[in-house]
């Protein structure tokens, strides 16, 4: 068995390098099941030190030149070479109780594809936290993944073709819709861990604040292709801020 674990970033230089070494340490549990693991980072056309830091926390960087987080995750993808493809969002930081957990479902041969549930830094304040936890109440009853920790058996993300790059952000709610049809159809199952949260960044709040998020959601719930399918309605994925 190989795992591996693919890293989008545009321009992360602040949080890649934290990002990676947790990644690291939390590859241990595969080892001790005798697993090899990889760790692939997507360069999506950075500006910054992104691409270094990566080289020197020893993972193989790809370059992805038009900036979209979709490309970028199926760029990632098309280098990986295991059996099992784990994707991590670079602002973000899993554990080996994480890991762990995910190395079992895969282990007893029933998963097709799984999330987590996620949580911010205690310092992020009240608000994010509650929505972060409605968020993680949709997730596991919906059974959508959060962006930034999924994992799918390699032979099913390619069958179904990877992430839709007609969109700029949400594709990976669009992924899970397609992987939970193809699941059912496999008599297998797609996951959402909980037991040991996903800490990952509530930069976009303090960036862009309520009111800017809460428009977006909004335009997004009225009109999601039209929203989703546009790289200026989805601007604070990729305006650089960071």
């Amino acid at each position: 068995m190989k795992i591996s674990v693919v890293v989008p970033a545009f321009n992360e230089e602040r949080l890649l390098g934290a990002s990676l070494d947790a990644i690291r340490a939390s590859c241990a549990a595969f080892e001790q099941r005798g697993w090899a693991w990889e760790l692939v980072v997507c360069d999506n056309n950075s500006t910054d030190r992104t691409a270094a830091i990566a080289r020197a926390a020893g993972a193989r960087v790809v370059f992805e030149p038009l900036n979209q987080i979709a490309r970028a995750r199926n760029a990632g993808a098309a280098a990986a070479q295991g059996d099992w493809i784990v994707f991590v969002d670079a602002d973000s930081s899993p554990t080996a109780a994480l890991f762990a957990d995910a190395a079992a479902e895969i282990a007893a041969g029933r998963c097709l594809a799984g999330g987590c549930t996620v949580a911010f830094p205690e310092d992020a304040g009240v608000a994010p936290r509650l929505v972060v936890g409605l968020w993680n109440l949709v997730s596991r009853s919906l059974r959508w993944a959060a962006g930034s920790f999924m994992f799918c058996e390699a032979a099913a993300f390619r069958a179904l073709g990877g992430f839709d790059e007609a969109l700029y952000a949400s594709e990976e709610i669009e992924l899970f819709r397609r992987l939970k049809r193809f699941a059912r159809r496999a008599r297998r199952s797609v996951v959402i861990l909980r037991r040991h949260p996903l800490l990952t960044s509530a930069r976009k709040v303090r960036l862009y604040g309520w009111g800017e998020l809460g428009l977006f959601a909004l335009k997004a719930i009225a009109s999601p292709r039209r929203t989703l399918g546009s790289r200026d309605a989805c601007h604070s994925w990729y305006d650089g801020r960071r």
